[in-house]
């Protein structure tokens, strides 16, 4: 029979093993009671008190005493539920199996009322330290198991799996090199202890623990490795505000072609190339006059409601137009002080697409090829800028549709397939950069063809364009056209015919009021910015002066360009104001294509 009184059983582990808490067997509850009308069987050897003595009947003809009334229970003692008990007198013999129904249905023996049970040798009765001891152990087991019993079946849950986690928390933390065993002891304690450093994790308590915190942290503050850092993100900066240099044939742009129309980056571009006060302040007042031009619907007219309208009306090309005048400045449909004209103006622009991507087909005769690549320009561009997922399927159908309506020489007319001209050319090779620049996907082939059709174009060995190939005569406005196109293709800078091409337009079409075209101003300031060096400042310093002062600052029309002195009237207040809006944020709008010197 093991005995409850013994300690706990020691369990030793290495971190491995968990202790096993052994619960032992559950006895019987103190307190039962005998069930009503008498013993719960045959069991019992004590013979029952004898019945009283009816009023008026015989007395006990014995007259033997009533034997003495049973001591009070104790529920100290745990109850003795003996196989075989035997009575002073009695024949020794098996008892019957008491019938249990449950707690409180079992015969209750109390300490004292038990006859000793004979194996055939004379009791010894326990005396002195022996008896003493058996004593105090048997009162401790009766303390342990009475609180166990009167403690809920939740709270003894909680205490094992506290346990438990004890354990096991213990066992996963890291513990210092000289950690070899861990020992876990449950039970109650035999002494009651002051510290409970029982479960001692040999931890070494260092006196010198702040010294040594403090020399850590004096070694790791390295500066040196904090100077490398920024040097790091210095060169990417640099990288991003001179990009490589283009060579002949390379078509891929690998820049972030809209990176400088905002924040440090549009600041710093300025200050670079030239900008003062008055473009920045035309460019404002020119962006607050498309703002009051916008309709309900959100697109833009060409013809009006505002005084010297086109000729005819174009809604996609005015619409693309006001777009590209505040992508420009930095504006998208998710953000900048333009967002909500832009954003209109962007589903407008979106519903005029059909299937094939084609967005003009409101437009009347030649000026859809016009509008069509404009509008291409406009998604592909606030696509790049944004990387929204809800443009892209329109923006990439677009640039699908240019590719689709490429003539055979490699350039654009007025209808698709068309064998080229310059002119609407020029517009579709931006677009294509643009999209190349956003990340869609382009046929790089047919990008090559593009080179064929300016080598048919081209005059003076590459150095001038024509209106069309086979007419060998160069204009100031398709060959700014036409070198615009070869930058973006892949000539350097310093290629024989890029530099002869700046200075032809230098020597023989300088910015000049008395001569407005703003067309020609478009593209000779974007190849100006690009070629940078003396070119651009001599350009520069004229037109960041004169085209600002061409701006109307009073009335209705207050910020925009009027029309009427210059070459291209039948575009009409839209179509000047929106070119000239782009000359002037050509400081930050693209990223130069070559080193400056």
């Amino acid at each position: 029979m093991n005995d409850p009184t013994q300690n706990p059983e020691r369990k030793r582990s290495s971190g491995k093993q968990l202790p096993r808490i052994d619960t032992g067997e559950q006895t019987q509850l103190d307190g039962s009671l005998e069930s009503p009308g008498g013993p719960t069987g045959p069991t019992g050897s004590v013979p029952p008190p004898a019945p009283p003595a009816r009023p008026g009947g015989p007395a006990n003809p014995a007259n033997k005493p009533l034997p003495p009334p049973p001591p009070p229970p104790r529920s100290t003692l745990p109850p003795v539920s003996p196989a075989e008990v035997r009575t002073p007198g009695a024949t020794v013999g098996p008892t019957e199996p008491t019938p249990r129904s449950g707690i409180g249905s079992a015969n209750q023996r109390w300490r004292g009322e038990l006859p000793t049970v004979s194996d055939g040798s004379p009791p010894v009765p326990a005396t002195g330290e022996e008896g003493a001891l058996a004593t105090a152990e048997e009162a401790e087991h009766d303390i342990a198991e009475e609180v166990t019993r009167s403690a809920p079946s939740w709270l003894l849950s909680l205490v094992i799996h506290l346990i438990v986690l004890l354990i096991l928390a213990l066992l996963t933390s890291p513990v210092p090199e000289g950690f070899q065993e861990l020992v876990v002891e449950f039970g109650i304690a035999e002494e009651a202890t002051e510290d409970a450093t029982e479960l001692d994790l040999s931890t070494p308590i260092m006196s010198d623990t702040i010294d040594a915190e403090v020399d850590a942290l004096d070694d790791a503050m390295v500066e040196t490795e904090i100077v490398d850092m920024f040097e790091n993100v210095e060169a990417v900066e640099q990288a991003v505000i001179q990009p490589d240099q283009l060579g002949p044939g390379k078509v891929e742009i690998s820049k972030p072609m809209f990176g400088g129309r905002s924040g440090a980056m549009r600041s710093a571009l300025m200050a670079m190339y030239g900008a003062t006060q008055e473009t920045q302040e035309a460019v404002k007042l020119g962006l607050a006059w498309l703002k009051r031009q916008q309709t309900r619907r959100g697109y833009w007219r060409l013809d009006g409601p505002y005084d010297n309208g086109a000729g005819t009306e174009n809604r996609c090309a005015a619409t693309a137009m006001a777009i590209l005048a505040f992508a420009g400045d930095g504006n998208t449909h998710l953000e900048g002080p333009y967002r909500q004209e832009v954003e209109k103006g962007v589903k407008a622009l979106v519903a005029m697409q059909d299937r094939n991507g084609f967005m003009a087909s409101d437009t009347r005769g030649n000026d859809r090829a016009y509008a069509q690549a404009q509008a291409t320009i406009a998604l592909c561009e606030l696509y790049g800028m944004t990387k929204d997922s809800w443009l892209r399927a329109y923006a990439q159908r677009a640039i699908d549709y240019a590719f689709q309506a490429q003539g055979p020489n490699g350039g654009w007319r007025y209808r698709p397939r068309e064998p080229g001209d310059t002119s609407v050319t020029g517009w579709y090779v931006m677009a294509i950069q643009s999209a190349m620049a956003a990340g869609l996907e382009v046929k790089d082939s047919q990008v090559r063809k593009v080179s064929t059709y300016l080598d048919s174009a081209a005059v003076y060995y590459g150095a001038g364009y024509s209106y069309q190939p086979g007419q060998n005569r160069a204009t100031p406005a398709m060959t700014a056209e036409g070198l615009l196109c070869r930058q973006y293709l892949g000539w350097e800078r310093g290629f024989a015919p890029m530099v002869d091409g700046v200075n032809l337009l230098q020597a023989d079409a300088p910015f000049d009021i008395n001569n407005h075209d703003v067309y020609y101003w478009y593209y000779a300031t974007q190849v100006f910015h690009h070629f940078g060096g003396a070119p651009w400042k001599n350009w520069n310093d004229d037109m960041k002066v004169k085209l600002p002062a061409l701006q109307i600052r009073e009335g209705t029309e207050r910020g925009s360009w009027a029309p009427q002195r210059d070459k291209w009237s039948i575009g009409g207040r839209m179509f000047t104001t929106c070119l000239s809006i782009y000359c002037l944020e050509v400081y930050y709008r693209h990223l130069p294509l070559y080193d400056q010197e």
